[in-house]
């Protein structure tokens, strides 16, 4: 329980702290508006990696984007700087110890969090649950974070979705780096994960990537320059040309997403990016919980995935079957299937 009620008109600065990655940062983006809408004229600020920070470039319902980086340094200067913007309200979106670390140095008289979190003592207004807020157990992570902000007053019933801003510049940066017209019809294929729970086969990207070609979409494949070995194999694998971009920043990723027709791939950061952008979707689902990560958008999407009673599992391997069958075992029909459901949809 809190130890007094949040006076929101007296309220002049708040800061919500976000860290690790793309799809996290992204499913913030909710959060954010709705602390901005409630409080347009209140400074919103958020903390965010340094690496991650430009995907917010351009951002309406953020004033300030602080950052900080790996080392203690690092975070010992961004710590003192949080301190020296005297914030009245700090949220933890997050939940580790770092994040739990600025919020306690902030000197905030309101600092918001999870009963759960580790140190919660340091928090002065603590939520016991999402399910507790939304009054059911399937929350995403979306709704998660929207319910640290209901449990203090800020209205978020209406759940917004994420939203990313696509920038003049990255738009006009594409053009040097994407080998076809951003006016052309094109889908992006995104192969990659954080685990191979949550990698389908390159095999079947590889046909389903002949498959967009026969429809009369250009395909491209997205990564960064470390992935260029796996995406070389991909392209190998397809009879069908496939245009491969790894030298993109946040914003032009976020910006030639936005231009696609159709976005196909794992659940990543990527595929919230798409969703962000309202980019019609497939997303290949395995170990990770489709009710958490699943695309927070109002644009036309689709989950695609085998059940499993082991489903979701938390792990980086399969412990039940030694390999992810829940993944692997997708077959690429299903996966067409879907596409074309979406597909029809934006006609």
């Amino acid at each position: 329980m809190p130890t007094s009620e949040i006076d929101w008109p007296s309220v002049r600065r708040v800061l919500v702290v976000r860290l690790r990655s793309i799809g996290d940062t992204v499913l913030c983006t909710p959060s954010l508006i709705a602390l901005k809408r409630f409080l347009p004229d209140t400074q919103v600020d958020i903390l965010l990696e340094d690496w991650v920070a430009p995907i917010l470039e351009g951002f309406e319902s953020v004033d300030n984007i602080l950052t900080v980086g790996q080392t203690a340094v690092s975070r010992l200067s961004t710590a003192r700087a949080i301190r020296q913007r005297h914030y009245d309200v700090v949220f933890n979106i997050h939940g580790g110890t770092t994040a739990t670390f600025f919020v306690a140095t902030s000197g905030a008289r309101h600092r918001v969090g999870y009963q759960n979190y580790q140190y919660a003592f340091l928090y002065n207004h603590l939520l016991s649950s999402p399910a507790y807020f939304w009054k059911r157990d399937d929350a995403h992570s979306a709704e998660q974070q929207l319910a640290l902000l209901g449990s203090v007053g800020v209205p978020v019933e209406d759940r917004p979705k994420s939203h990313l801003a696509v920038t003049k510049s990255s738009v006009i940066s594409l053009e040097f780096k994407v080998p076809f017209s951003l006016d052309e019809h094109f889908a992006i294929l995104h192969p990659l994960a954080a685990s191979k729970t949550k990698e389908w086969q390159l095999e079947k990207y590889a046909r389903t990537a002949e498959f967009l070609n026969d429809k009369g979409l250009a395909v491209a494949v997205v990564g960064t320059s470390n992935d260029s070995a796996v995406l070389n194999e991909l392209q190998s694998l397809s009879q069908a040309p496939i245009h491969r971009l790894t030298n993109l920043t946040l914003p032009e990723l976020t910006a030639f997403t936005s231009k696609a027709k159709l976005f196909v791939g794992n659940d990543s950061g990527v595929a919230h990016i798409a969703a962000a952008v309202r980019t019609p979707s497939v997303v290949v689902f395995g170990s990770s919980n489709r009710d958490h990560w699943r695309p927070w958008t109002d644009a036309p999407n689709e989950v695609v995935y085998e059940q499993f009673a082991c489903q979701p599992c938390p792990g980086r391997e399969c412990k039940e079957f030694g390999d992810p069958r829940c993944i692997l075992t997708i077959p690429v029909e299903k996966v067409f299937e879907a596409i074309d459901r979406v597909v029809s949809q934006t006609k």
